[in-house]
């Protein structure tokens, strides 16, 4: 009795545990599953987390779990941002991240599946690291010498691979290879050659996928290259080549048999092949002479050789044969020529022959003949040739006979076939009437050989010649003749003689030059000499002519005589004045002498020439006189310029005669002018004999007065007056010279480039002025001038000290004042503000933190607060104004410039620098007092001594994988450092870690300042616990894998990715292996993000064929387990947890039984209808609705099977869903694979006495993550399952 009210009493309590509970519901989770591109940026959104709640209620969103620190969620909106980089190619290509949803009393956790879409980010991969092959060069067009392969992580088009040549070396060989697009095969598209081509090629390949995009919205494409060296092999594709070509030989005549001639070389130019050569002879010129080695290729003599029979060459036909067929089977070969010149002998002796005109038709002679006019120079031409058939001669030509004085023979020596020639030597002896024949001996004699010699007999036949010139009996002749005589006036007949017979009465006369024809002439048979021309027979203008009489005989043979005719004079010239006129220039006060010259044209000293010189009379003639012989024109009373008329300007005409005494008397005039020159014989007057002006100051150029003054000189020359400053003016004046209606006068200005200014003085002149002509005749004058005052002077700013002011002051008073001054009296001086500049991050801008007020005061802007952080400087630059200026600039000529200083004051606490790459892992067994676990950095923005950090641990807790948190107490410390301007704290351990804690350990770390200031920070210390602890057996004693351990490291971090961390190594002996000794390396294998990889999955990593054989190399033997935790439940914790919500729930059930009575049957009234539902669903009709993997979510109304209580279909489901779906994945790297879940047997369920209560526990165990992979994962209680 008492059993059964208990068990009533317990379902009571139960069902108003259940009643509870479903008062307020939970959120869900509406989506599981959800797709992110891997190339998706850090910070930028990726997906969105959808749930609902059925109370309508706000929904906070979180992510725990291993692969959180991939993401970060905003908790209000779900939206879920990419925390670090994503790689779809690290197996599986997808993550497990498990969330967590609340509504405020209720909380509930989901594992997502995150898949990751792929983004091209992997280039292709070559299967080779080169492609290297040999082909031969005759290797057909189109074969594919080998295929390029690559391949490419990525999916879709970013993972098709085309291929492309790049670059050919050399670049000639680019259009000799292509390669196939698609499939990488590289074919010959052109023939190969060995020998006129590269005989290797380096090629450069290029693979390129396709591209894709995913997160970007341009597409990326990607590619690789690998070089190929293709060599050439050579093949006997080539003919015989000869070399040293041409051929030219020698052989003398007459040389023994087998005398060698020379060699011929031929080569084969497959240089691979190097295939022996064969000569022989072909065809030959002359047959018979010659032979030829067929190994060697020397050519020999074969037979007699004459040259004077077969000639100076012989010509052959040599060709080369390959001993091998080549490619085509056949001996390949190749001719050449060869020339062979046949060397003479000196066995034959010169003759003389008789040729034709043409030089050819000759025979031998032995008599020649020619003939010469007398006394003729040169070559007689006697048809005569001298020939040698030897090949090289030396002959000599000897004359002999009576006469061969007269003569010599030529060429004297003669090494060819030579025409032979007589030459004159002495024609003088050539005289027809003296001697009409002459004969000569010729001897031709080889100097090589003496007694080879042959003579020739030579007749020269003299001919008659017209050898005389006409004479005349005198050389010259003078002849006299009046000027102007008649046309046809006889001057003499002059004849000549010519000794020739010929020549007698035949001989004819001219005069030359032609030049005397139009004067005179002579009659050609005759020789009378006669007057041509009475007018230009002219004494004055000529009296003397010389002319050539010339006789010609019949053969032109001249002969000549000087002739010189003189005219005698006849008075028919007037005087002729030596100029035109006569110009004279005389200085008053001074002589004058001018000389006044004429000709007569008739003959000198006869009365005809006789010249005399007269005055005619004028209104100045009685001054001067003139000598009537000589003609000199002088004055006899003193000259004065300002006696003449002063409109004549000092001029004066004469007219002076010249008359000769011959009958009758002839005469002619000439002006003559007399300029008489005025001289400086007066000195300036100047009007006044003083002067006074004044002037305004700053007035450039201005105009001050005038002097004036007149010269009484009549010339522009000595009367003009140039005015000038003596002194007085110290520079500030200047005066220039103009002409005046009487004189000139001199304009006093200011000298443009001055400005005279008051202030500074002086404020009056004195000065001294000159006026003075050309001469330097002077006269001086005082002037006096008076500076009037202006207001015309700039303000000026006085120079000030820099200012300082501190950061965030408040302070009204002026922080410093401009100064500036004025030199005029009258001034009223205001400060303008040009412009505020504030240095801020090292530069200068324009801002708005001070103002200037119009008296130069500058105070702090109210409407700004300073802050050094910001800004440290400042710089006020203002413009100070004369407002009372009159002229000129009325401000400054530089503006002021004021320096302030921002005095910095301690207004910054420190600030952390956080880095989202930072995650800190600790392996708890290797972590000794001492040991660096972490580091933060820091800065202060204050400068000097406020800047300093000092970093402590002000806190240290651990958190486990059930989410509870205990104090560690002073576990860590932080040392402090400094680099550059950034502090670093490095967070150290006190004291040997706990191997058996699983979780993170939360340091809270403080930065101070001197000033008091701190911020600080809490660092997520992840933990590497003992159950990671990975034993690997080497078959190799403890020593030898001591010496090989930093390369069983370097082995097993290339296995696995991850960092290895040996803790320690021990022998390993037991009862099957006693024989051998082994060793125990026991190792964590840990990646950055602090995901550590657990026994199994490091023996799947290491089992990889591409590393296992390495490491079977290295002596691993074996991979052991790590020691499981045993699963402990705490038995007096559930008791009283049970007794304390029994008491609760017992004091709850009188004031809300009926309520929850109500409410239970009302719901499991909707249980048994979901339930009918469920029990009549088929298969065809699961089939229309989703189910999300891994979860109990299904999109069909009343389909929920826990609710049906069909408790074995339920697990059946369950273990239907894929692995991937049970297991969150636990680290950034895809090499973690979730295989932990093998190594942990499950437990015998407990007893149930409800069926109800068992689905609820056994879906409570199917939802929570039983993973010891990550030490910090907390499952919940999940309401869903209800």
């Amino acid at each position: 009795m008492l059993a059964g009210m208990e068990r009533i009493a317990g379902s009571i309590l139960l069902l108003c545990l259940i009643s509870l509970t479903n008062a307020n519901s939970s959120p869900e989770f509406t989506e599981l599953v959800y797709e992110v591109c891997e190339d998706t940026p850090v910070d930028q959104p990726g997906f969105t987390i959808t749930a609902s709640d059925p109370d309508g209620d706000g929904l906070t969103y979180t992510l725990i779990g291993p692969n959180a620190q991939n993401f970060r969620v905003e908790e209000s909106t779900g939206v879920v941002s990419v925390a670090r980089p994503l790689d779809r190619e690290i197996p599986p290509g997808y993550l497990t991240l498990e969330a967590g949803v609340s509504d405020g009393p209720n909380y509930r956790k989901g594992d997502l599946t995150i898949i990751l879409l792929d983004a091209n980010d992997n280039a292709p991969t070559f299967q080779r690291p080169s492609y290297d092959t040999s082909v031969p060069e005759n290797t057909p067009v189109g074969t594919t010498l080998f295929k390029a392969s690559a391949t490419d992580a990525d999916t879709g088009t970013a993972g098709i691979v085309t291929y492309a040549i790049e670059e050919v070396i050399p670049n000639d060989g680019f259009s000799l290879f292509s390669i196939v697009r698609e499939s990488g095969d590289v074919k010959l598209i052109k023939p190969l050659n060995y020998t006129s081509l590269s005989t290797y090629y380096r090629l450069k390949i290029n693979a390129s996928d396709g591209g894709g995009k995913c997160h970007e919205s341009d597409t990326k494409y990607l590619s690789s290259t690998v070089y190929s060296f293709v060599t050439v092999e050579d093949v006997p594709d080539l003919d015989p080549q000869f070399i040293g070509v041409p051929y030219v030989g020698s052989v003398r005549e007459h040389s023994p048999v087998d005398t060698s001639v020379l060699k011929v070389t031929a080569v084969d130019p497959d240089i691979g092949v190097s295939d022996a050569i064969s000569y022989s002879i072909e065809e030959s010129s002359e047959a018979g002479l010659f032979k030829i080695s067929t190994s060697d290729g020397v050519i020999s003599v074969l037979s007699e050789i004459d040259r004077e029979v077969i000639g100076d060459t012989v010509t052959l036909t040599v060709k080369a044969t390959e001993s091998k067929e080549n490619i085509h089977g056949v001996r390949a070969s190749v001719t050449t020529t060869v020339q062979i010149n046949i060397l003479d002998d000196n066995d034959n002796k010169p003759e003389f022959y008789k040729c034709g005109d043409s030089g050819d038709d000759c025979v031998t002679a032995t008599e020649f003949t020619g003939e010469i006019l007398e006394h003729s120079l040169g070559f007689i031409n006697i048809g005569m040739t001298v020939k040698d058939p030897d090949k090289i001669s030396n002959t000599q030509l000897i004359l002999d006979g009576e006469d061969k004085a007269v003569f010599s023979v030529e060429p004297q020596f003669t090494t060819v076939d030579s025409i032979v020639q007589i030459m004159i030597r002495q024609p003088e002896n050539l005289d027809f009437e003296k001697k009409r024949q002459m004969t000569l001996q010729v001897t031709a004699v080889d100097q090589y050989k003496p007694a080879f010699s042959s003579t020739a007999q030579v007749t020269i036949n003299i001919k008659d010649a017209n050898d005389n010139s006409p004479t005349f009996k005198q050389d010259t002749y003078r002849l006299n003749v009046s000027e102007h005589s008649p046309i046809g006036t006889e001057l003499a007949i002059i004849t000549a003689d010519d000794p020739d017979t010929m020549d007698k009465g035949n001989l004819t006369y001219k005069l030359f030059p032609d030049s005397i024809l139009p004067y005179f002439d002579v009659e050609s048979r005759t020789g009378k000499v006669y007057v041509k021309s009475q007018e230009l027979l002219d004494r004055e203008l000529r009296s003397l002519y010389t002319a050539t009489l010339q006789a010609r005989d019949t053969d032109g043979k001249p002969g000549s005589t000087v002739l010189e005719i003189t005219l005698t004079d006849i008075n028919d010239k007037p005087p002729v004045m030596n100029r035109d006129s006569y110009v004279a220039f005389v200085r008053e006060g001074q002589e004058l002498e001018v000389k006044i010259e004429a000709t007569d044209g008739d003959e000198p000293n006869t009365p005809n020439s006789q010249i005399v010189y007269g005055i005619v009379s004028s209104t100045y003639s009685k001054n001067f006189t003139i000598d009537p012989e000589t003609g000199v024109l002088t004055n006899h009373v003193e000259l004065d310029r300002e006696a003449l008329d002063p409109m004549l300007e000092g001029e004066i005409k004469l007219v002076v005669t010249a008359t000769d005494q011959g009958e009758p008397p002839l005469s002619t005039n000439v002006t003559v002018t007399i300029n008489v020159q005025d001289i400086n014989d007066n000195t300036p007057t100047i009007f006044a004999p003083s002067y006074k002006f004044s002037v305004k100051e700053g007035e450039k150029g201005a105009f001050v007065g005038s002097v004036e003054a007149e010269d009484l000189d009549q010339t522009a020359e000595f009367n003009r007056i140039s005015f000038s400053i003596v002194d007085g003016s110290f520079g500030n004046f200047i005066i220039r010279t103009f002409a005046a209606t009487r004189g000139f006068m001199g304009n006093i200005t200011v000298d443009p480039d001055i400005e005279l200014d008051y202030e500074k003085g002086p404020k009056k002149f004195n000065m001294r002025v000159e006026a003075a002509d050309l001469e330097s005749n002077k006269a001086t004058v005082m002037v006096d001038v008076d500076v009037l005052d202006v207001n015309d002077e700039r303000p000026e700013f006085t120079p000030i000290a820099s200012m300082t002011v501190k950061e965030n002051t408040t302070v009204v008073e002026a922080v410093g004042s401009f100064k500036a001054e004025d030199k005029d009296g009258s001034h009223s001086l205001v400060f303008e503000l040009e412009s505020v500049k504030c240095r801020c991050n090292n530069s200068l801008d324009f801002c708005d933190l001070f103002v200037l007020d119009p008296n130069g005061e500058v105070r702090v802007n109210p409407k700004f607060t300073v802050d050094y952080e910001k800004c440290d400087q400042a710089i006020v630059e203002a413009q100070v104004v004369d407002i009372n200026t009159e002229k000129g600039y009325n401000n400054s000529a530089t503006t002021g410039l004021m320096v302030i200083n921002i005095e910095d004051i301690n207004d910054n606490a420190p600030e952390f620098i956080f880095s989202d790459s930072q995650v800190f892992v600790v392996v708890s067994e290797s972590a000794s007092k001492g040991t660096s676990v972490a580091g933060v950095t820091a800065t202060d923005r204050d400068s000097g001594i406020n800047s300093q950090i000092e970093f402590k641990v002000t806190d240290v807790k651990f958190q486990n994988t059930n989410n509870e948190i205990s104090d560690k107490g002073a576990l860590f410390e932080a040392v402090t450092t400094q680099q550059n301007d950034r502090y670093v704290g490095i967070i150290q351990s006190t004291q040997t870690l706990d191997l058996t804690l699983k979780g993170k350990y939360l340091v809270t770390v403080s930065a101070t300042d001197p000033g008091g200031l701190s911020s600080s920070t809490v660092l997520d210390i992840f933990t590497v616990d003992e159950s990671y602890k990975v034993e690997l057996r080497f078959a190799n004693n403890q020593i030898e894998v001591e010496k090989k351990l930093s390369e069983i490291k370097r082995a097993l971090m290339t296995a696995t990715k991850a960092a290895v961390e040996i803790v320690a190594l021990r022998p390993y002996n037991s009862e099957t292996s006693r024989a051998t000794e082994k060793t125990i390396v026991v190792a964590y294998f840990v990646y950055a993000n602090g995901t550590a990889l657990t026994s199994v999955q490091v023996e799947i990593m290491l089992s990889d064929a591409e590393h296992f054989p390495k490491l079977i190399e290295l002596g691993l033997d074996n991979i052991g387990t790590a020691p499981e935790e045993e699963k402990t439940v705490d038995t007096v914790k559930y008791v009283l947890l049970g007794i304390v919500a029994g008491l609760v729930i017992v004091l709850l059930v009188l004031t809300t039984s009926l309520l929850c009575t109500r409410r239970n049957y009302r719901r499991k009234l909707k249980a048994a209808k979901a339930a009918e539902s469920a029990s009549s669903m088929n298969y065809d009709n699961q089939k229309n609705g989703l189910m999300l993997p891994g979860t109990n979510k299904y999109t069909m109304e009343g389909a929920n099977p826990v609710l049906n209580l069909n408790i074995d279909t339920t697990i059946e489901l369950e273990e239907s869903s894929s692995d991937d779906d049970k297991h969150s994945h636990l680290s950034f790297n895809s090499d973690d694979s979730d295989l932990e879940s093998a190594r942990y047997p499950k437990e015998d369920p407990p007893g149930y006495t409800e069926p109800l209560h068992e689905a609820l526990t056994l879906a409570d165990q199917n939802q929570s993550t039983d993973n010891p992979l990550m030490g910090y994962s907390n499952p919940v209680f999940d309401t869903t399952d209800l």
